[in-house]
């Protein structure tokens, strides 16, 4: 998925920036061969930082859960700004003790002199006000903002019809400020900055794909190649068997927190976007099997099963992710199959008559996809892009 021309994009990065609003843009990028560096003013490449899960449970307020720890690849005192096409500053209260810092702000406003697209989500817009960034500017942002907008001399912007955060669609394009509420509008995000740096989206036929999830999908391998389809003009949608649309699952953030096995805690929820009988596999041209602990609960699910069943049967593109192999597994659908797989799904591909990939995160063998988890996802979503007939350039 190489570009035409080469081109990177600079995350900055700080302790409880939005989970969601770092990994979607810093996979999704590395996808389409885009060169992705991630700083923060007091750490060194390799350091973490803490990341944050904002999400309703219930309460007046949002909530703020642990998320993931994030890793970063790249020095803050080497950051040149020519080289870099685009900025993305991720929401969360990291925010707030940047907008204060002199060097961000430097290189948020050399950016803004140079014209390359930067994109703030949720609270981040917090930095361009700081910057100087906003005045005659329209922008959105999470409504707590709009006095910091406004103050700021910009131009208040609010996606209309919102009812719940599932509504949130909208990037807001002013020049070359790119705004959104926040995380559920990544589709329309990264469309809209892969159009600022100059991408150009190819695709053979419009594609539709199917997500068979359940409570306890992981997050990132359920939301992040969910909001890759559907900036590349994908219809997808997510179903379980046990749920209707509009109802939700809560899904699990696994992490390596140096145990023998990976942490787990709560992460976003997630929206079902079809009711289970009025799905068709002749519907879609694609299955998404996320993992998680939600396959453990699928494969005891007959409909699950002859659901997969049904779509390698019709010769469909299938694709698991980690603990996804389980279900794959149990519907036939990884005998004389190559497969990658983590350590925890190695014993299931075998007695599913896979072939282990040792060495790869990411296989394609026929219309099967499997990647051995999360940090493999950038190659998964290159993977199934182009069995998809989709492909994305930059000129």
């Amino acid at each position: 998925m190489g570009s035409v021309v080469e081109k990177s994009a600079l995350i900055i990065c700080g302790d409880y920036m939005e989970d969601f609003e770092v990994m979607v843009p810093f996979q999704v990028l590395q996808a389409f061969g885009v060169r992705v560096d991630c700083v923060s003013p007091t750490k060194l490449p390799g350091q973490k930082c803490f990341t944050a899960i904002h999400v309703s449970l219930g309460f007046e307020h949002y909530s703020e859960l642990p998320g993931h720890l994030f890793t970063l690849n790249s020095n803050f005192n080497e950051v040149e700004v020519g080289c870099y096409d685009a900025l993305v500053i991720p929401g969360g209260r990291f925010s707030e003790h940047f907008s204060v810092d002199e060097r961000v702000l430097s290189i948020v406003k050399a950016f803004a002199e140079a014209g390359k697209p930067i994109v703030t989500t949720c609270h981040s817009q917090l930095i361009l006000a700081a910057a100087g960034l906003l005045k005659g500017k329209k922008c959105t942002a999470f409504a707590s903002m709009k006095p910091v907008i406004e103050l700021a001399g910009g131009i208040w912007w609010e996606q209309p019809g919102i009812t719940s955060p599932f509504d949130i669609t909208a990037c807001l394009k002013d020049g070359n400020i790119l705004s959104s509420i926040g995380w559920p509008a990544h589709a329309e995000i990264l469309k809209t900055l892969f159009e600022s740096m100059g991408a150009r989206i190819h695709t053979t036929k419009a594609n539709s794909v199917l997500f068979l999830c359940g409570d306890y999908v992981e997050d990132y391998e359920f939301n992040v190649p969910f909001r890759a389809l559907q900036a590349l003009g994908c219809k997808v949608d997510a179903v379980t068997p046990s749920k209707k649309k509009g109802e939700t699952c809560v899904t699990a953030i696994h992490d390596d927190e140096g145990a023998q096995a990976f942490s787990e805690k709560r992460g976003h929820n997630l929206v079902i976007t079809a009711n289970w009988s009025d799905v068709s596999v002749y519907d879609y041209d694609c299955l998404v099997v996320p993992g998680g602990r939600s396959p453990e609960l699928l494969v005891m699910n007959d409909k699950a099963v002859t659901l997969v069943k049904e779509f390698a049967e019709r010769n469909r593109v299938i694709a698991g992710v980690g603990q996804g192999q389980w279900l794959l597994a149990a519907a036939g659908v990884l005998k004389g199959k190559r497969c990658a797989s983590g350590d925890g799904m190695k014993v299931m591909v075998k007695m599913g008559g896979g072939e282990l990939e040792e060495s790869k995160g990411c296989v394609s063998d026929g219309k099967l996809v499997t990647a051995v988890g999360w940090p493999a996802l950038p190659y998964f979503i290159s993977h199934l892009s182009k069995l998809l007939g989709l492909s994305l350039s930059f000129e």
